[in-house]
């Protein structure tokens, strides 16, 4: 049996889970505007172990979100998915954050556009199929009322960002799943375990979350 600990921490949700050969069996999650990552991540953690009646010496792997999103927030997963592989001499998985978000769509046509909320009207975007392929990689992008207006077919938008953005996101194919906010450790497993399983780990010594850095910056105003 392969136990996976799933750590996501890339948003306002810290979210843990584990998991049983790619199925969730526990999962543990809070969603809060200040973040409270520091304080929860490691509770959360201990508690899903616990409650999965497993130990830390049954786990095979920890996967963690690698984003994109909140710098503080994938620093504090990252350290502590680290700290655990090292101390247990495990294989650390990285997932990327947009596919977790936009495995939680079930739909069966179309297009799944996961979007994390960066400011004002920037965010951090991917597009997958219904199958969740990859159409195309993570973007960081400002909406416009002419975002998407290529795509024919039905758009399903999933992340924080429908508030904002379905303001002008107003095409007849778009729909937003405005119950899928937040990337959810649950739907880590399936997709952490199809990577153990083919030994898709990354370097637990030199491993970095992806940011992506400021896009939209304002050259410097010129001094009279």
């Amino acid at each position: 049996m392969s136990f996976i600990l799933n750590i996501e921490t890339a948003t306002k949700n810290c979210s843990v889970s584990i998991a049983k050969n790619g199925e969730t069996i526990i999962c543990k999650e809070i969603a809060e505007e200040g973040y409270s990552h520091a304080e929860k991540l490691h509770v959360f953690i201990e508690e899903v172990i616990a409650e999965a009646e497993i130990t830390v010496q049954d786990l095979v792997a920890v996967a963690v979100s690698q984003g994109p999103g909140s710098y503080t927030g994938l620093r504090i997963g990252v350290s502590a998915a680290k700290g655990l592989c090292y101390a247990l001499n495990i294989p650390l998985i990285a997932i990327d954050t947009l596919q977790t978000l936009a495995s939680q769509a079930n739909v069966t046509e179309g297009k799944i556009i996961p979007m994390i909320d960066a400011r004002r009207m920037e965010v951090y975007s991917e597009i997958f199929t219904a199958d969740l392929e990859i159409e195309r990689p993570i973007e960081a992008e400002i909406i416009t009322e002419d975002s998407f207006k290529y795509f024919t077919e039905t758009i399903y938008f999933v992340g924080d960002c429908a508030e904002k953005c379905k303001t002008v996101l107003t095409r007849e194919n778009f729909v937003f799943l405005e119950e899928i906010k937040y990337p959810s450790a649950a739907a880590m497993s399936k997709i952490s375990y199809n990577k153990y399983q083919k030994s898709d780990t990354v370097d637990v010594a030199y491993f970095e979350p992806y940011y992506l850095k400021d896009f939209m910056m304002a050259p410097p105003s010129k001094k009279q």
